[in-house]
């Protein structure tokens, strides 16, 4: 990987923005792709208790046998396709990281959202690395310290941008993508993992 950016956290974690990592044109025929032929779902998680719907649409891809449970949900994954495949070798160059799974979130417009929360799940390894693609509108993504709650850090994410999460990231820092008042359009974004045994 020839120059990073900058790392986004002070501390206790690595994340650097890729913008403009894929151009306009290309951002588009992706988005209208993965929104006719992505298995899109909403599903139920339990959260303190209580099953509640996913404010948002998610679909689960990767290798044979890799499945992924959260929040007392558990997917399974569908095979990869050929446009999943193509995106997944733009994250694995970057990240200089083999990927063989992806979760995809389909947020309809700014009603929709992602509450403060580690991708620190037992088959995601102890010190995981994540990339995550970007398509459609832009929205901001927040990150803050797990213990102390701060520095609370905002950032956008403009489509055919890639957020590399690096080593200690998942444990120490969580994340967030809130609502945001007068978001029309969907975004989409492809987090790229890997998932042990």
């Amino acid at each position: 990987m020839k120059h990073p950016p900058t790392n986004l956290l002070p501390y206790d974690g690595t994340a650097c923005l890729f913008e403009n990592l894929l151009p306009a044109e290309a951002c588009a025929v992706y988005e209208r792709s993965l929104l006719a032929h992505i298995a899109w779902r909403q599903e139920s998680i339990r959260i303190f208790g209580k099953e509640v719907m996913q404010p948002r649409l998610t679909a689960w891809y990767g290798d044979e046998g890799k499945s992924y449970r959260y929040s007392g949900l558990t997917m399974h994954p569908l095979p990869w396709n050929e446009l999943l495949l193509d995106l997944k070798s733009v994250a694995e160059a970057v990240s200089g990281t083999g990927f063989n799974s992806a979760l995809l979130n389909l947020y309809r417009n700014g009603n929709d959202s992602m509450g403060w929360h580690r991708d620190n799940e037992p088959e995601l390894g102890p010190d995981p690395v994540i990339a995550s693609l970007s398509f459609g509108a832009a929205r901001t993504f927040r990150f803050r310290h797990y213990k102390n709650k701060k520095p609370v850090i905002s950032l956008l994410l403009p489509p055919g941008s890639l957020l590399l999460m690096g080593k200690g990231t998942q444990q120490h820092w969580q994340h967030a993508l809130p609502r945001s008042a007068g978001v029309q359009a969907p975004r989409i974004n492809i987090t790229f993992r890997n998932i042990s045994g």
